[in-house]
């Protein structure tokens, strides 16, 4: 037998390899933990998408002959102050959480990572002064940004009179302000990553086959670090999801829509008359989602992390 046969016959004899992303969905798929957790995420995220569509006449369904009814089988979470049922509510107002945080993290970990991109790869002054600005950033409390950002939002409208008018004093005002003062940990850990990865072998190949240093940004250092955006996009999931309810619960968040903080606000003071059913429903959906959302997000950082991939 050649030489070659023989070398054709071990390499198919040889395992194929598996990609860090298929090795990572094989690991998650392992784990029964993150698998429950990631089959209630869905749960939450079908009834955000559905509930808007089969309870949209809620806001109008008041009827005081119901005030404060306590659980029944007709009122599975009894009523609120205006007679309307309380598990509705509490579907209504996941919608408002899981919009509110996927459009936040999808403003910020986009512009975390292009950010921290360009600063560890291009260093200087482009380095230094994207360095200060979230210095300057995380220097701040994260809750007096946001508070500081919702004021300076209220009664503003942008694109006012077109298809893409948005009202800063509601939702949209929300999510932009939690996505633009949440990119700051993504930057800092793209900006550490892609200091390595610039002086690895195929950039450098690249940069000596006359490629642009922008393209070769975009083509070999961006998908090298695109784990660590999935990851910060789940992890800040939850993140986005605690500071919605707690600006709603000061006032500060969605005016417009149902959400847990304004629930919990609401029957903080029923508590003292036995009235508990609207603050638990509120307080138990939101440390469900954060809890899963938490148990996920570990989980996926330990999946899709290079460095216990062998572990």
């Amino acid at each position: 037998m050649t030489t070659a046969a023989t070398d054709n016959m071990i390499a198919d004899e040889q395992p194929a390899g598996r990609s860090l992303w298929s090795d990572a969905v094989r690991k998650l798929r392992r784990d029964p933990a993150a698998m429950v957790c990631f089959a209630v995420i869905c749960v939450y995220a079908a009834v955000a998408i559905v509930a808007p569509w089969g309870l949209s006449g809620w806001a109008g369904s008041s009827n005081y002959d119901n005030i404060h009814q306590p659980p029944s089988a007709e009122y599975v979470l009894g009523t609120d102050i205006f007679g309307r049922s309380v598990f509705q509510e509490t579907l209504l107002a996941a919608n408002t959480s899981m919009t509110v945080a996927f459009m936040a993290n999808v403003i910020a970990v986009p512009l975390g990572m292009l950010l921290g991109a360009i600063a560890g790869y291009y260093g200087g002054w482009v380095d230094n002064f994207i360095v200060w600005l979230f210095t300057t950033l995380a220097s701040i409390p994260g809750i007096i940004r946001l508070i500081a950002i919702k004021f300076a939002f209220a009664g503003k409208v942008l694109f006012a009179g077109t298809w893409f008018e948005m009202n800063l004093d509601g939702m949209a005002g929300l999510y932009i302000a939690l996505g633009v003062m949440s990119w700051v940990g993504t930057c800092r850990l793209v900006r550490a990553e892609t200091m390595k990865i610039r002086q690895l072998d195929y950039c450098l190949a690249a940069r000596s086959i006359g490629t642009g240093r922008f393209v070769t940004l975009l083509r070999h250092v961006l998908p090298n670090v695109a784990h660590i955006g999935i990851i910060n996009f789940s992890l800040g999931f939850q993140g986005a999801i605690s500071a919605e309810v707690t600006l709603s619960y000061l006032g500060l968040g969605v005016k417009d829509a149902p959400s847990w903080g304004r629930m919990i606000d609401s029957g903080k003071m029923d508590m003292v008359l036995g009235r508990w059913w609207e603050l638990a429903a509120a307080v138990g959906a939101t440390f469900i989602i954060i809890l899963v959302w938490n148990i996920f997000g570990d989980r996926l950082r330990d999946a899709l992390d290079p460095k216990l991939r062998n572990a």
